[in-house]
C-alpha cells in the first residue's frame, strides 16, 4: 500500500472525514443582509479608493475555513504517524538454544526433573535475537530468530516426550540457522547415544561458539521395561537393570504378577496374559525414571474371533493352519446345515453345490454386513454364492504364471508359487492382490459397508502353497483382516514412530486430541483413532540407560560473540504533525481577535 510508505498507520487517516462537515457548514451558512445607509454611503463614496476588491473579500471569508481545515489536517496526520527512514546502528548477540526433550529427560532430579531444570536454565541464555530447537525423536525448529518475547514463550511451549531422542540432528539443525557470529547453546543429559559430539566439532569448525550444558542429575539404578513380545494372547517384557546392584522389581497386568530379580547389567523377562481390552503393566517398586517403569498394552475386547467353516470334503491343510492361531475359535460345519449369524469370519472351501442352503449362503451375507467377513475358495465346480462371488468362474486352465502381487496387509513378503490349474475368470468386483500373467485373479479383496470379502482361488488338490511355511501366515492375517481385527503386534508400538489415520481424522492422544492423516507417538499411553484402540510405549534401552559420563574440558565461553547490523528504522514525525496543528490553533484564535469574533 503507497500510505504504508508515509505513515506508520494509515488508518488514522480516515479521521479525515471530518472535515466533510466543516466544509458543508460554510457551505450552508446564509450570506449577510444587504442595506443602505444613506450616512455609510456618504462615507464610501468619499472615501472610493478604499473600497474593498470582492475577490478580496471572498478570499479573506474563506482564509478562516482554510486556517481550520490546516489544523484539522495536521492533527489527523499526528494520529496516522507519519514517519521517515533513518539509518541506525544495533549491536546484535544471536543464541540458538537447543533443549533435549527426549524421554531421559524426565528423570527426576531433587524436586524436579531434568528438564525442568534445563528449561529453566534455556530461559537465562535467551538474548535479543533467539533461536529455540527441540531435540526429540526429530529435530524440530520451534522458533527461528525471534525476540527475546518470543523465545520465553517457545521454552514456555516444550514439554519432555516419552520418545527417544536425537541430538546430532538437533544440533546439527540448530547449526544450520545459526547466522554468522552466533552461539550455539545445548541444554541435555546427553545420555543420547547418538554421535552428538560429531555435530558440535562440525559447528565449532564452522567458527560458531558451542556451549554445553549438562543435567544428569538422578537416575543412577534404574531399572526399566526395554522390550515385549506378544504370542497369542500373552506378552512376554524384558526388563534390565542398569545399577550396580541386585534388583528385584514385581511386574504386574491386570491382576497378574510375575518377580523378576537382577544382578546388575542383567537382563530378565516375564510372561503375562493379556486382558481383553489391555491394560497397563508396572514396575514397582519404581525409580526416578518412570517412563519406563510402565508398559502401556492394547487388545480387543472380544481376543476371540469366531471362525465356521463350511465343506464337504474338509480340507486339512487350512483346518489345521486355522486351529494353531490362538486367538481363533475354529468350527467345522457340513452343508446342509443351519448357520448362526454368530460368527465372525465364515469360510466356503471345498462345498458340495448340490448341498448348499441358500440360508447358508444368506449367513455369510449377514455377517459381511455386521462388519464381519467371509472366504470363498476356488474349486472346479462351485456353487453359486451370488455377489459374494468376486471373480466369475469361465474355465479351468492349467500352468499359469504369476504376474503381479499387490502390497496389501495380508499378501504383503508371501511367496505364492503358481498352482497347476486355476479357475480363470473375470474380477467382478474389489482389488485383485494376487493376479495371473492372464489377468486371472488368484487372490482378490472387497471392502462392503462395515465388512470384507476374499476370494482364495489356489484350489488345494493343485496348488504347493499348502505346504509352504507362509501359508499359516497368510489365513492367520486374512482372518484378522475378515474380522476386522488387528494383530497385537499392530496395536502395540514403540514411541517415536507414527500412528496413520485417515485425512483430517481426530486421533484420541495421552496429551489431548491430534488431526491426521499421521500422529507422531511422543508420549506414552493410548491413542484411539475412530473406534481402534493402540498403545505406545518407551521401549529402548539406550534411552532407559540414563546415567551420562560427564562432560570433560566444557566451560562456558567469558565472552560471547557479537555483531553490528545496519539497517533503516521508520524515524516517527508525531510530534512535528503536533506543533503545526497546535500553530494553526493560534493562527485561527489570531485572525478571529482580528477581525472582531473576540
Amino acid at each position: 500500500m503507497v500510505l504504508d510508505e508515509f505513515f506508520l498507520f494509515p488508518l488514522g487517516l480516515v479521521a479525515l472525514l471530518g472535515a466533510v462537515p466543516l466544509v458543508i457548514l460554510y457551505l450552508l451558512r446564509p450570506e449577510p443582509v444587504r442595506r443602505t445607509l444613506p450616512t455609510f454611503r456618504f462615507l464610501a463614496d468619499s472615501a472610493g479608493r478604499n473600497a474593498s476588491n470582492p475577490i478580496f473579500d471572498r478570499l479573506l471569508r474563506s482564509l478562516l475555513l482554510l486556517i481550520q481545515l490546516l489544523a484539522l489536517v495536521a492533527l489527523v496526520g499526528s494520529l496516522a504517524t507519519p514517519y521517515v527512514l533513518v539509518p541506525e546502528s544495533e549491536t546484535v548477540q544471536e543464541t540458538v538454544l537447543v533443549v533435549d526433550t527426549s524421554a531421559s529427560m524426565g528423570v527426576r532430579d531433587g524436586g524436579g526433573t531434568r528438564f525442568d531444570s534445563a528449561l529453566a536454565a534455556a530461559r537465562d541464555e535467551v538474548s535479543g535475537t533467539t533461536s529455540v530447537v527441540a531435540a526429540g525423536a526429530n529435530a524440530n525448529v520451534v522458533l527461528r530468530r525471534g525476540s527475546a518475547t518470543d523465545a520465553r514463550a517457545a521454552l514456555d511451549g516444550l514439554r519432555a516426550s516419552a520418545a527417544p531422542g536425537d541430538l546430532r540432528s538437533a544440533i546439527t539443525a540448530a547449526a544450520s540457522i545459526a547466522g554468522e557470529d552466533a552461539r550455539v547453546v545445548v541444554l541435555s543429559d546427553f545420555a543420547d547415544d547418538s554421535p552428538w559430539s560429531d555435530a558440535v566439532r562440525e559447528a565449532r569448525a564452522r567458527g560458531l561458539v558451542v556451549e554445553l550444558q549438562q543435567f544428569a542429575g538422578g537416575g543412577q539404578g534404574n531399572v526399566g521395561i526395554v522390550d515385549r513380545r506378544f504370542s497369542g494372547a500373552n506378552v512376554t517384557v524384558t526388563v534390565k537393570n542398569y545399577g550396580d546392584s541386585a534388583a528385584t522389581r514385581t511386574l504386574s497386568l491386570a491382576g497378574a504378577t510375575r518377580e523378576v530379580r537382577m544382578d546388575p547389567g542383567d537382563v530378565a523377562t516375564a510372561t503375562l496374559p493379556v486382558p481383553a481390552g489391555g491394560g497397563r503393566a508396572e514396575l514397582s517398586p519404581g525409580d526416578a525414571f518412570p517412563t519406563d517403569d510402565a508398559l502401556y498394552v492394547a487388545a480387543p475386547e472380544d481376543a476371540s474371533v469366531d471362525v465356521l467353516v463350511l465343506t464337504n470334503d474338509e480340507n486339512r491343510y487350512l483346518t489345521a493352519a486355522l486351529s494353531v492361531i490362538p486367538e481363533v475359535s475354529l468350527t467345522v460345519d457340513n452343508p446342509p446345515t443351519a448357520v448362526s449369524t454368530n460368527y465372525d469370519v465364515i469360510i466356503y472351501s471345498n462345498v458340495n453345490p448340490g448341498r448348499l442352503l441358500s440360508g447358508n449362503v444368506e449367513a455369510g451375507r449377514e455377517v459381511v454386513a455386521d462388519g464381519g467377513g467371509v472366504a470363498i475358495q476356488a474349486q472346479e465346480e462351485s456353487p453359486s454364492y451370488g455377489d459374494l462371488q468376486l471373480v466369475s468362474q469361465a474355465s479351468i486352465e492349467t500352468n499359469p504364471t504369476i504376474g503381479t502381487v499387490e502390497s496389501h496387509e495380508i499378501t504383503r513378503d508371501i511367496t505364492f508359487p503358481p498352482p497347476t490349474e486355476y479357475v480363470a475368470g473375470d474380477l467382478r468386483a474389489g482389488q485383485s492382490l494376487v493376479t495371473t500373467t492372464g489377468g486371472t485373479s488368484l487372490v482378490a479383496v472387497e471392502r462392503r459397508g462395515a465388512g470384507r470379502v476374499l476370494y482364495y482361488g489356489f484350489m488345494e488338490d493343485s496348488s504347493a502353497f499348502k505346504y509352504n511355511y507362509q501359508y499359516p501366515v497368510f489365513w492367520k492375517r486374512s482372518v484378522f483382516y475378515l474380522a476386522g481385527r488387528s494383530t497385537l503386534s499392530e496395536l502395540n508400538r514403540a514411541t517415536g514412530g507414527s500412528l496413520a489415520a485417515g485425512a483430517n481424522q481426530t486421533v484420541e492422544t495421552p496429551g489431548g486430541e491430534a488431526t491426521g492423516p499421521e500422529v507422531r507417538l511422543a508420549d506414552a499411553g493410548f491413542y484411539r483413532v475412530g473406534d481402534e484402540r493402540f498403545a505406545a510405549s518407551l521401549l529402548s534401552e539406550a534411552e532407559s540407560d540414563v546415567v551420562a559420563a560427564p562432560l570433560d574440558g566444557e566451560s562456558a565461553p567469558s565472552d560471547y560473540p557479537t555483531r553490528v547490523e545496519e539497517r533503516d528504522v521508520p524515524d516517527p514525525l508525531t510530534e512535528w504533525a503536533a506543533l503545526v496543528a497546535l500553530a494553526a490553533t493560534m493562527l485561527e484564535l489570531a485572525y478571529l481577535r482580528r477581525r472582531g469574533d473576540l
